[in-house]
């Protein structure tokens, strides 16, 4: 999985970046209604590992070399992820609109959540066409199911919501099998060599 490195560096730069020149206060988000993040974020992961676990199986590595895939594929990238495509989306989106005024009424917080679904979703669809297996209408179900973890955050009012589901969600993949499942890069299973 050393190819997730340069992925995880810059969106982890990234958000970073944009929590510090914003100054989002991230501990603040993370314990406003951090009940309700972690149920929506449990209750999510539940359906999302079940989707994981209906593909077929391809886990072979065991011990260290596990342990490490787990760490790795499974929570780092999981919840770099979860920040990059859930997260910060909604959160740009919430600052701008702080900023025009737009979360004084319900309309106003219910279209600010509208346009950060929609701002995660072309976040979701723009990196996801990165990869040529994504580039047909398998990306609708990579795009449902970033719907959900997105609106386990906006429902929630936690990002918990999402970080919970989405790494839960690449655990659960990495216990599968990367050469078998979506949720993991190549995404695909590799061709036989010779």
């Amino acid at each position: 999985h050393r190819f997730l490195i340069p992925y995880v560096l810059l969106a982890g730069v990234f958000v970073i970046a944009f929590i510090s020149l914003n100054r989002v206060d991230a501990f603040g988000a993370l314990r406003q209604n951090w009940q309700w993040g972690i149920l929506a974020g449990g209750l999510l992961s539940v359906i999302l590992v079940f989707t994981v676990r209906s593909q077929p199986k391809s886990r072979q590595a065991s011990g260290t070399e596990l342990v490490l895939d787990l760490t790795w594929a499974g929570v780092v990238y999981g919840l770099v992820d979860a920040l990059f495509l859930n997260v910060l989306p909604v959160v740009a989106v919430q600052s701008a609109a702080s900023q025009l005024g737009w979360t004084v009424s319900l309309g106003g917080k219910i279209l600010i959540g509208v346009f950060g679904l929609l701002a995660s979703l072309l976040v979701t669809l723009t990196y996801h066409l990165g990869y040529p297996e994504f580039r047909n209408k398998r990306v609708s179900l990579v795009l449902a199911g970033n719907s959900l973890i997105t609106l386990a955050f906006l429902l929630s009012g936690n990002p918990l919501g999402s970080m919970i589901s989405h790494t839960a969600m690449h655990v659960a993949a990495v216990m599968q099998g990367p050469e078998t499942t979506v949720q993991l890069p190549p995404h695909y299973r590799p061709a036989a060599s010779g």
